[in-house]
Parts: C-alpha cells; sequence; structure tokens
C-alpha cells in the first residue's frame, strides 16, 4: 500500500511532506536546544536521527536532484496538470471525511469537484471546479479522528514520509482504503505517490532559505507541522491560545 500524499500550499509548511530539506547547523547550536524536553516528542533523539538521514541522504543524494531534473524536462502546464490529477483522486476521501465530520457542505463541495474534475477536467487533468470556486476542501481521517477527540500519540519523523504522529499515520492507513485508491495497481499507486513527492518537494524550492536560516530546522519543522494540522482541523481558524501570563493577569483584574 502507497501512502496518501497530498502537495501543501501554505509556504514553509510544504516542508513536511519533503524529506527532510534543511542546511544542517552546527553541533553546537543543536546542543543549544537539546535541554528542553518536549512532552509531544518523546522519541526525540531517535527522530533526530531519522531527519539527519532524510536530509543529509535521501534529499541531498535523491529528492532534490530528481525534483529539480523533473522541473527542468516536464514544462509547467504539465506539472500542473499532473497535480490536478493526483489531487482529483483524493477527492472520494475528501468526500467521506467531511460526511465523517458532519461537514454536510464541504463533503457537498468534495463531491461536486470530482465529478465535475472527472468529467468535464478530463479525469482531473485541469481544475474545473476551482473555476467555478468550489475549492479544494482537504479533509483527511486525522482530522476526522481529532473531531472524535482522539489524541495525537507521540511525534515521529519517518524514513522519507517525514513528519507525522501515532494518530495521523493511523488517518493515513485509513484513508488508502477508500475508492478509488483501492482500485489502484500497485504500479498505478507508486506512480500517484512518487508524483506527489515530487510536487511537494517543487513547493519547497522557494522557501528552503526560510528552514535553512532557523536556528534549529528540526524544531521548526516539528513546530510547523503541529500548527498546520492545527489549521486543518479547524478550518483555517485555529483556536488562540492564551498565553500564561495573561491568564495569571486575568485573575487579578476586575
Amino acid at each position: 500500500m502507497v501512502l496518501r500524499i497530498k502537495p501543501f500550499l501554505l509556504s514553509c509548511l510544504v516542508l513536511l511532506i519533503a524529506t527532510g530539506c534543511s542546511s544542517k547547523k552546527a553541533a553546537d547550536e543543536q546542543q543549544a536546544h537539546s535541554n528542553y524536553q518536549d512532552p509531544r516528542d518523546p522519541l526525540e533523539a531517535v527522530n533526530r536521527s531519522i531527519w539527519d538521514f532524510n536530509y543529509e541522504v535521501l534529499d541531498a543524494y535523491v529528492l532534490r536532484p530528481v525534483t529539480v531534473g523533473y522541473m527542468a524536462v516536464v514544462p509547467k502546464p504539465a506539472r500542473t496538470g499532473i497535480a490536478n490529477v493526483i489531487n482529483n483522486l483524493d477527492e472520494p476521501t475528501n468526500f467521506v471525511n467531511a460526511t465523517l465530520q458532519a461537514k454536510p457542505k464541504s463533503a457537498a463541495i468534495s463531491l461536486g469537484r470530482f465529478v465535475l474534475n472527472s468529467s468535464l477536467g478530463l479525469f482531473g487533468l485541469f481544475d474545473v471546479a476551482s473555476r467555478l470556486d468550489l475549492q479544494n476542501q482537504d479533509e483527511d481521517f486525522n482530522q476526522t479522528l481529532a473531531t472524535w477527540g482522539v489524541a495525537n500519540g507521540p511525534y515521529l519523523m519517518l524514513p522519507a514520509l517525514g513528519s507525522t504522529t501515532v494518530r495521523d499515520t493511523t488517518g493515513t492507513v485509513v484513508d488508502n482504503l477508500y475508492f478509488p485508491s483501492t482500485w489502484l495497481n500497485t504500479p498505478l499507486s507508486i506512480t500517484k505517490a512518487v508524483f506527489s513527492v515530487l510536487d511537494a518537494r517543487e513547493q519547497v524550492m522557494s522557501v528552503e532559505q526560510l528552514l535553512n536560516d532557523s536556528v534549529d530546522p528540526y524544531a521548526f519543522i516539528k513546530e510547523a507541522y503541529y500548527q498546520r494540522k492545527e489549521f486543518q482541523i479547524h478550518d483555517g481558524n485555529p483556536p488562540k491560545k492564551v498565553e500564561e501570563d495573561d491568564a495569571y493577569l486575568d485573575e487579578y483584574l476586575p
């Protein structure tokens, strides 16, 4: 089974799906952040090792060079069409999860997008639905589990796949059980996954410097991951977190 991978369009947050591409910082910078124990990340020592492997081997010698070659050989309109086809294959998943989250409007939009893009859009090659103001709803089973009250579980950095959690990984496995993923044979599933990763890595190119300039790239990616997931779960309107100082201050206000 090939994991469902969706391209991310929110600036540096797209880095989460790439294979940990970053400029590795000096050992003293890593040490400066090693004293803090993130309760969300009990496996940080292992996760950081996998992060280094993703960057030093997978991204440096495989993913980035292949993506650069892909961008040089395949014209932008063709790459956009390929990404549209992959996104269209994920619309049934968006529909199912929107339904499970009791979001009838989102479910209807996802169903409409799939019908329109599969027909008028030539099997999703052209995103006709977006031109009719039917925007992608981006619903997955991780968000469904979150709305049902299931906790994240430990943070994980997986080889090649990057940031995730136990809940997110479970959600990804379930999403691959929906139509039409179950209808794709192994070669088609692998092709879908490869082009998804290439599209995601292409989007990273323009924001690489942002990550490179961060004091601790590993922590940067982790925080970006959690922020993006909150953004998804709350449909772009995550609740504002009250600072502890403000909470204490409120106790003394009339």
